[in-house]
């Protein structure tokens, strides 16, 4: 079972996160492999002076803080979006069941009727 975290740890763990992807990204850029563009990046390394590549990869850095704020929106979205249709489920084999109940009852309403003991 998932633990609750502290209301404190919040917005850390963004944090936290948001680190670890900056990480990855200067991990990814300091590799020498084929780099996958990214529509909306810029490349800084073209950049001579140091406060114009500075400036630019700050730009990443926030084009991709609004990346994943609209990723995250749009996951959470998704997850509500299946809780409910969950939740529509539910109520629906809930009702399904209850039906079946009362279809079963009469069922066998049915056949006590129809099969009399035999008298003797």
């Amino acid at each position: 079972m998932k633990r609750e975290q502290p209301q404190f740890w919040r917005p850390w763990h963004k944090v936290a996160q948001f680190v670890h992807l900056a990480g990855l990204l200067l991990v990814a850029s300091l590799l020498p492999v084929a780099a996958q563009d990214i529509r909306g990046m810029e490349v800084c390394t073209a950049e001579k002076q140091m406060e114009r590549r500075t400036a630019c990869l700050q730009a990443n850095v926030e084009f991709l803080q609004q990346e994943l704020i609209k990723l995250t929106r749009e996951t959470q979205e998704k997850i509500a979006a299946a809780d409910r249709d969950l939740t529509a489920a539910r109520a629906e084999i809930a009702a399904l069941k209850l039906t079946m109940e009362k279809l079963n009852s009469e069922l066998a309403q049915m056949k006590a009727k129809a099969d009399p003991p035999d008298k003797k």
